[in-house]
Parts: structure tokens; C-alpha cells; sequence
């Protein structure tokens, strides 16, 4: 099932499969943007959505939160190649997942594991010392599909699995 979007002025307005957006330009979205309209993540015509696949720089740093909701932090490495002599640039991810995802992340992955994250970008700022203002970006998964070569691939959600199944 797909959904329509109109493009209207600036945004894109969405309506579900069938139902009338109001005027007539409207086009055949792609599959994958159905669950984020189910979501509503596209009603205001804007979307913080990023897709990574590259390779943990280190095991994650296991930490549970104030109320108790586990959390699993790691870098994630990404290789662009540039030119006809192939020359590599490594880009740096902070990824942070949490709850049950982030128990599997905590449990099954180790440094050199190749990963697919999908996730949005969060940027948090903090003062060290007064008006000395610091910034830090990273991925918050919501989506770890596990692609290590020792076994298929598997994927976890953070908010669609039972809390009871196994993924795997």
C-alpha cells in the first residue's frame, strides 16, 4: 500500500492511499515513505531521517539511563572514495540506541561488525563553563539491522518488537 503526496508550495502534504489530498497535482510516492506517514512524520513537511551502513570503530559503552532504560553507544564508520586513484575519507558517526534495541546492540555487536542504522539526528548542547557553549550531534537508531559475515542478517526495531520476542 502506498500513500500521495501533493505538492503543495513549499511542503508536501500527505494523505493516505485513496483518500483526496485536495488539489490535483499529486504523485505516486515510494513504498518507503508509508511508515513514515503512518507515523506522522511528514506532516509538516520536513523529515530528519538518516541511513547509515559502515563498521564500529569499538565494542558500545553499556549505560542504563536515571530511570532505569538501558542504552548502547557506539561509533560507526563510513569510507567515501574520491577520484580515479581511489583515495579513501573516513567519516565518523556517534550512534545511541536505547531499551531492548539497545540490549541487542550491547549483546551482539563488537568492534569491526558491519552495521545498517536507521535513525534521525539529534543535536544537544551543554556549557562547560559560563558562555562556553559545546555541541554534539549524533544518530539516535531506530533500526539496527545486524550485517556480519558470520551470520544472516537481522534486524531490530526499537518501537514495533514485542518486548518478549527475540529478533534473531
Amino acid at each position: 500500500a502506498g500513500c500521495r503526496l501533493q505538492v503543495a508550495g513549499r511542503g508536501l502534504q500527505v494523505a493516505g492511499h485513496g483518500s483526496r489530498v485536495g488539489r490535483k497535482k499529486k504523485i505516486l510516492a515510494q513504498n518507503s515513505f508509508a511508515p513514515l506517514v503512518e507515523k506522522g512524520e511528514l506532516n509538516m513537511g520536513t523529515i530528519n531521517k538518516v541511513f547509515l551502513i559502515g563498521r564500529l570503530g569499538k565494542d558500545p559503552e553499556e549505560r542504563s539511563t536515571a530511570g532505569g532504560t538501558r542504552v548502547a553507544s557506539f561509533s560507526l564508520a563510513t569510507d567515501t572514495y574520491h577520484g580515479n586513484n581511489e583515495e579513501k575519507t573516513t567519516e565518523w558517526h556517534r550512534v545511541v540506541t536505547f531499551g531492548k534495541m539497545a540490549e541487542h546492540c550491547n549483546q551482539y555487536l563488537k568492534k569491526g561488525e558491519l552495521v545498517c542504522i536507521e535513525g534521525s539526528l539529534q543535536t544537544r548542547c551543554w556549557e562547560k563553563s559560563p558562555g562556553e557553549k559545546h555541541y554534539f550531534t549524533e544518530v539516535v537508531g531506530s533500526r539496527v539491522i545486524f550485517l556480519g559475515s558470520n551470520r544472516t542478517a537481522s534486524t531490530v526495531h526499537s518501537t514495533t518488537e514485542k518486548e518478549d520476542e527475540i529478533p534473531f
